[in-house]
């Protein structure tokens, strides 16, 4: 870890006696923006605040920029927080919710009025400032909580949901402005989303969660091509990665419903009638002419989205598969084809879920 960056360790938090959070050791570089990203109850908004010092640390240890904040209250840490709830003042004018919080830190009129100004000009709502929250649309109020956040002048900004109560054209833009924002501040953001699709347009990193505990750290690119294991291949991509039951035949050989696939799985543990999951993408699944290593399939469901097809298909042996189809014939509902994944572009997996290389 750099000496200005942020480090977790052996992080644990209980309620009573359920621990919902186990032991996360984690380092953050100085200027990241680090998603954490998984399902409802995973632990993501929990850990966040145990961050802020908005929940007790049961166990473990957080230091920023080197010093341990664990038990400082959220003003000593050098953090700022937006919430999914936009939580302003709604009798106050936004000038006077972007520098309330510096006016009760007793800073001087004049440093807060040159703060609010420069945090309005970042986020373009300084022809707002007269306004109140009623007055602004969702997304100008959303600009005015992750102002108040600016003026502050953190060295952790901390995002919890802030985009969940935006309709979906106002999270698009909203997700840009927020990346813009990070490229000017340069300072280390930490967001917080169940939307992988957040996680994979924001994040230099996405810590992705499950059950309290890390599945997997790495770039976007990482995790989407190279997933540590069947949860984090299922979880992030949309549609989600097909997974599809097959028989280890040994000499490299996995059986499936449209025959012996080749595989370049090395693993010795491996024996003949063993079970194996081969993941493959609905992009990297293209229609062939019947062949030995393709699946044939028939077509359920047909989503047509403009630029692009879905074909959502079941296997002889009742398998479902979604398949991204773009140009060729025309395709039907109740039709039957043969899907064919190159073997790069293939991810294979034990029944537990491990990945296997």
């Amino acid at each position: 870890m750099t000496k200005n960056g942020m480090r977790l360790t052996g992080v644990r938090k209980s309620f009573g006696g359920l621990e919902v959070i186990h032991g996360i050791d984690l380092d953050i570089p100085e200027g990241a923006f680090v998603v954490f990203v998984g399902p409802s109850g995973c632990g993501k908004s929990t850990l966040l605040r145990m961050i802020a010092g908005l929940e007790e640390v049961t166990d473990g240890e957080i230091a920023i920029k080197g010093r341990d904040v664990t038990d400082l209250d959220p003003s000593e840490r050098g953090i700022a927080m937006v919430f999914q709830s936009y939580a302003l003042y709604p009798h106050m004018s936004v000038r006077d919710n972007l520098g309330f919080g510096l006016k009760m830190a007793r800073v001087g009129a004049s440093d807060i009025e040159a703060r609010v100004k420069a945090a309005s000009a970042i986020l373009k709502i300084d022809h707002l400032l007269d306004r109140r929250p009623g007055q602004l649309s969702g997304g100008q109020r959303q600009r005015v909580a992750i102002g108040r956040a600016i003026v502050r002048k953190p060295d952790v900004f901390l995002f919890d949901e802030p985009l969940s109560n935006l309709d979906a054209e106002l999270r698009v833009s909203m997700r840009i402005e927020i990346a813009r924002l990070h490229r000017e501040l340069g300072n280390t953001m930490i967001y917080v989303t169940h939307d992988q699709t957040e996680a994979m347009t924001l994040a230099d990193k996405i810590v992705v969660l499950r059950d309290g505990r890390i599945e997997q750290v790495g770039s976007p690119r990482e995790v989407y091509e190279d997933p540590a294991n069947s949860f984090v291949a299922g979880f992030i991509g949309s549609p989600r990665m097909n997974m599809i039951e097959a028989e280890w035949a040994g000499n490299g050989l996995a059986s499936t419903a449209g025959g012996a696939i080749r595989t370049d799985i090395r693993e010795a543990s491996l024996s003949s009638g063993d079970k194996v999951v081969v993941g493959m993408r609905p992009e990297h699944l293209t229609v062939v002419s019947e062949r030995d290593d393709a699946i044939r399939v028939k077509v359920d469901f047909d989503e047509y989205l403009g630029g692009t097809r879905y074909l959502y298909c079941q296997s002889d042996d009742g398998q479902s598969l979604v398949a991204e189809y773009r140009d060729g014939p025309e395709i039907q509902r109740g039709d039957t084809i043969h899907l064919h994944c190159h073997p790069s572009r293939r991810r294979y997996f034990d029944t537990q879920g491990n990945r296997l290389r």
